[in-house]
């Protein structure tokens, strides 16, 4: 019978011989097989400065060799933080809360965050409670919650989640809670304004769904700038057409609209969509754009550089939307104030508009 061969516990090759047997390494493992303490490899793994360049390499290389791999749950114990953000997020296909959401990763990456994302199927209020339940279970470190109906923001308010959070959304928040979002209202009113100075006066609106936040913003800014009401949109107005944010909901929206005594001059839809739908209403009825009728958008979403003609409309940063509600949320992990913030939109001008006849 031949004898096994006993490796110190103390020598690297005890480390080897363990990894024979399948055991996964641990940090004890890196430490012997590099020649360096716990405190080291800890400090290299968790990017602490304190550490020689040459024993930085060193411990890396040995982690590589090893395939060593973090416990997220050790590192929570000794930290206090699971490097793990949580993302309350509408579940839809909607260009808005989706490329929020893609907007925000990579920046909370960058800070050596993961993302835990829940989905808020029809902006369904009740999920709230049983969301924020489960972020707290995982430990994260902070939330960011993309509301898109006003009902989510209160519930969220109203569970007091006791933990650093941030709401994207055009709706009222507390004051004891970040907010960002990209000025719906302002962008609508740019539209508005640039209609005005083309001598349009019957501008149409096809408005989104009401409740939905960022669709009441732009059919405020809308009513704000054509009739002078400043927190009112009037129902049944003439130029006022409801849409549900698909194409064909302004397809028909836009039949509608020229059905009336009073054809408009130019048509606002609330997201590009719909706009394109009105695009395609306009050519079945034997009208050309713009030299009969302007449109625009809202969004800048993919493709729509190509209609014919291209759209005009109003991009969403979700870049810079993403980035800074990730560092509005680092602020408030750091205990910092609260900050109410508006990004500016821009109106991105194509060949969709034109002046009024």
């Amino acid at each position: 019978m031949n004898a096994r061969k006993l490796v110190s516990r103390n020598s690297p090759g005890y480390t080897r011989a363990m990894l024979q047997r399948r055991r996964p390494p641990t940090i004890a493992d890196v430490a012997r097989e590099a020649g360096v303490s716990l405190q080291t490899v800890s400090r290299v793994v968790n990017q602490h400065p304190s550490v020689a360049q040459a024993t930085r390499t060193r411990v890396n290389q040995v982690i590589d060799h090893l395939g060593y791999q973090r416990n997220p749950a050790a590192r929570a114990l000794v930290t206090g933080r699971s490097q793990t953000i949580g993302v309350m997020v509408s579940s839809t296909t909607l260009s808005g809360p989706s490329g929020v959401l893609l907007a925000i990763e990579p920046h909370a990456r960058a800070a050596h965050y993961w993302l835990s994302v829940a989905g808020l199927a029809h902006h369904d209020a009740e999920l709230v409670g049983p969301i924020l339940q489960h972020f707290r279970q995982q430990g994260v470190d902070g939330i960011i919650v993309v509301a898109q109906t006003q009902a989510v923001l209160d519930a969220v308010m109203a569970q007091g989640p006791n933990l650093p959070l941030v709401f994207v959304s055009s709706g009222q928040v507390g004051g004891q809670f970040s907010r960002i979002d990209i000025d719906q209202r302002a962008g609508a009113r740019m539209v508005m304004t640039m209609l005005h100075g083309l001598g349009h006066d019957r501008i149409a609106h096809i408005r989104g769904p009401v409740g939905d936040l960022h669709a009441d913003a732009r059919a405020l800014g809308w009513a704000e700038s054509l009739l002078g009401k400043a927190n009112q949109v009037p129902h049944g107005h003439p130029l006022l057409a409801l849409g549900d944010w698909s194409a064909m909901s302004g397809y028909q929206a836009t039949l509608a609209l020229l059905s009336r005594p009073e054809r408009p001059s130019a048509i606002f839809a609330a997201n590009d969509r719909m706009a394109i739908g009105a695009l395609r209403a306009l050519h079945d009825r034997g009208l050309s754009v713009p030299a009969d009728m302007s449109v625009i958008g809202f969004d800048d979403i993919e493709g729509v550089d190509c209609a014919i003609p291209p759209l005009t409309t109003i991009p969403q940063d979700q870049s810079a939307l993403g980035a800074k509600a990730m560092d509005l949320l680092n602020a408030a992990m750091a205990g910092l104030a609260p900050v109410d913030a508006w990004l500016e939109p821009n109106l991105l001008v194509r060949a969709s508009v034109g002046v009024a006849h």
